[in-house]
C-alpha cells in the first residue's frame, strides 16, 4: 500500500503526541473541547432545570437522578473545565489586545516570533487552572 507525502513513522504516538505541536497548540484544543463540553452542560442544565414547570414531584425525580456521585463526579469535571476556559480565555484576550506579543519588528530573516513572551503566560494559565482545580476539588470533596 503506497501513502501519499510522508509516512506516518511515529505510528500511534504521532496521532496522539501531534508531532511538533507546541504547548499553545494543545492549550488551543484544549479551550474548544473546554467550550464544548462547557455547552453540553448548559444545554442539560436547562432540561434538568425545565422539571421545575411540570410540578414538585417531577423537580425531585430530577434532582434525585442527579444527586448520586457519578454526577458529582461531573460537576467537578464542569467546573475544572470552566477555570481552564476562563483563565485560557483570558489569556487569549491578552494577546488578542497584543500585550503579550511585543512590539512589532520589520519581518527581516532571520524571522523573530513572540513563543519567548507566550510560552510563559500560557504555562501560567496551567498552573493557575491546576491550583484553581485543586482548590474547587477540595471545596467539592473534602470540605462539602
Amino acid at each position: 500500500m503506497e501513502t501519499r507525502g510522508h509516512p506516518n513513522r511515529l505510528g500511534i504516538r504521532g496521532w496522539v503526541a501531534g508531532g511538533r505541536w507546541g504547548v499553545e497548540r494543545y492549550l488551543y484544543t484544549l479551550h474548544r473541547v473546554t467550550g464544548l463540553g462547557l455547552l453540553a452542560y448548559f444545554v442539560l442544565h436547562i432540561f434538568v432545570s425545565s422539571a421545575r414547570v411540570l410540578g414538585p414531584e417531577s423537580w425531585q425525580q430530577a434532582m434525585e437522578f442527579v444527586a448520586g456521585p457519578l454526577f458529582r463526579a461531573g460537576e467537578f469535571l464542569v467546573f475544572v473545565a470552566f477555570a481552564f476556559h476562563a483563565l485560557n480565555g483570558i489569556r487569549l484576550l491578552i494577546l488578542e489586545l497584543g500585550f503579550g506579543v511585543g512590539r512589532p519588528i520589520d519581518p527581516v530573516y532571520p524571522y523573530a516570533t513572540s513563543v519567548g513572551r507566550q510560552r510563559p503566560l500560557a504555562l501560567a494559565v496551567m498552573v493557575l487552572a491546576g491550583v484553581v482545580a485543586l482548590w474547587g476539588g477540595l471545596d467539592f470533596f473534602v470540605l462539602q
